[in-house]
């Protein structure tokens, strides 16, 4: 069986199936890439190429319910959340089609001599994406649109369950009159990647999934000397100092621990705090979650890696308050640990599900403390009544993104991005349109 297919975790049925390529299917695809880049990337206007952005952005809002119902087949997600990220991959498509020529406007040096200078931002090839599976459409939104705009071409290596949702944006974009090659979907074995990334006429790589295909992909990519941008994973830190509104805290923390299921990188997953709101939150927090109707993880293994990931940490000596390691297939219930000891390797693990690990502290150093306590910097969230004490914390967090009371804040226009084991680079806002850039210096003597 083809190791590309669409298992429906909510039923275990495998309701489709799609061919490995061959190596000459993904040789071609490298192939028409670099034509693309040569004769349109290369050739076209910003102004030309915002154009046929825009009618991408339409075609993912006309087809709005069927995008989302590939997805809700492919890994399980809502409809409802289906419907918000289709919408939200559009917005990022649309942002830089409106952006763009800002981003990339020729930026004027003084030069110490007599004469002129600027950096002029100019594409540098086909660029290699592997993506994940809990955002289909977002997370090739955020790569493939700032790129697109740019006139990098794009061959995208989707994860094995979204066969049908990476076959959706290409035909959207081929549909929007983009080139064939300038967004080219191939169903590929990591081998076969390894040598895509090899290829000369490759410039760049793009993963976003976990720290090991991080380590790995870096590796391929620092030997071919190739541009990477790794997103990989994350154990965000939510602090709560102090609120004006506690149910609201609550909220926004569940909201941000179980959202997709607990399936986001920089989901809220380590909840810190302050003693004296410790037992009210945590109770207000266990009433919210055992309100909370949570749609299947991606598959009845994942729940099943999950479970064992609980287990470890109560055989280590945390305490279950809600939830455990019983689930029903790939469903799995909103899980709350506490008490988990200072040795055990729960406090350092990602847990990629409905799994919220709760801290108690005496104070601001100690909630840096626990929370710089991880070999990952994504995220992490702040709950404060007291300004500047939100603004130390947000210098002191070894993380990418701090929010000051606030969560589910994403949004086309931030750049998105962590520190440590969990990554290096940007996506989206400004910076997210230079990463696969050349910085090109052009001078000119006085005359």
């Amino acid at each position: 069986m083809s190791r590309y297919a669409v298992t429906n975790p909510a039923t275990g049925q495998v309701e489709e199936s799609f061919e490995t390529f061959t190596d000459e299917q993904v040789a071609a695809a490298v192939d028409a890439a670099d034509d693309a880049y040569r004769t349109w990337g290369r050739t076209t206007t910003i102004e030309q190429r915002a154009a046929l952005m825009r009618k991408a952005v339409a075609a993912y809002r006309d087809q709005q319910q069927e995008l989302a119902t590939i997805i809700n087949h492919e890994m399980g997600k809502t409809m409802d959340e289906a419907l918000v990220e289709v919408e939200f991959s559009a917005e990022i498509l649309e942002y830089y089609a409106d952006h763009a020529a800002e981003f990339l406007a020729d930026e004027p040096i003084k030069r110490a001599a007599a004469g002129t200078a600027f950096i002029r931002h100019l594409p540098i090839g086909p660029l290699i994406g592997v993506m994940p599976w809990n955002y289909p459409y977002y997370q090739v939104a955020r790569f493939a649109g700032p790129n697109l705009m740019l006139g990098n071409t794009i061959i995208l290596k989707h994860a094995s369950l979204c066969p049908k949702s990476s076959a959706a944006m290409e035909r959207i974009f081929l549909e929007a009159g983009f080139p064939k090659g300038a967004f080219i979907n191939v169903y590929a074995t990591n081998e076969q990647i390894a040598k895509v990334i090899a290829d000369p006429r490759v410039r760049g790589v793009s993963l976003t999934g976990s720290e090991r295909a991080g380590k790995a992909i870096a590796q391929e990519a620092g030997a071919a000397l190739k541009k990477v941008v790794c997103e990989l994973g994350g154990n965000d830190a939510f602090i709560v100092m102090s609120t004006d509104d506690l149910d609201a805290a609550v909220e926004a923390g569940a909201n941000a621990r179980y959202e997709n299921s607990g399936q986001i990188c920089n989901g809220a997953k380590r909840f810190i705090i302050i003693d004296s709101l410790y037992d009210e939150f945590l109770k207000r927090f266990i009433k919210v979650s055992k309100e909370r109707k949570l749609a299947p993880l991606c598959s009845v293994s994942a729940a099943d890696g999950l479970a064992a990931q609980v287990q470890a940490a109560i055989d280590d000596g945390a305490k279950v308050v809600l939830g455990g390691t019983e689930h029903d297939g790939a469903y799995y219930p909103a899980t709350i640990l506490t008490d988990i000891p200072e040795g055990s390797a729960a406090r350092r693990t990602e847990f990629f599900g409905p799994v919220a690990q709760f801290y108690r502290v005496s104070g601001e150093d100690e909630a840096i403390a626990v929370a710089n306590d991880s070999p990952y910097g994504l995220g992490s969230y702040v709950f404060t009544t007291d300004s500047e004490q939100g603004l130390r914390f947000a210098d002191r967090l070894e993380s990418g993104m701090t929010y000051i009371n606030e969560s589910g804040a994403d949004s086309a226009e931030l750049p998105f991005g962590g520190v440590k084991n969990s990554g290096f680079g940007r996506e989206m806002g400004p910076l997210g349109i230079r990463e696969f850039a050349n910085y090109k210096l052009v001078t000119e003597a006085a005359r």
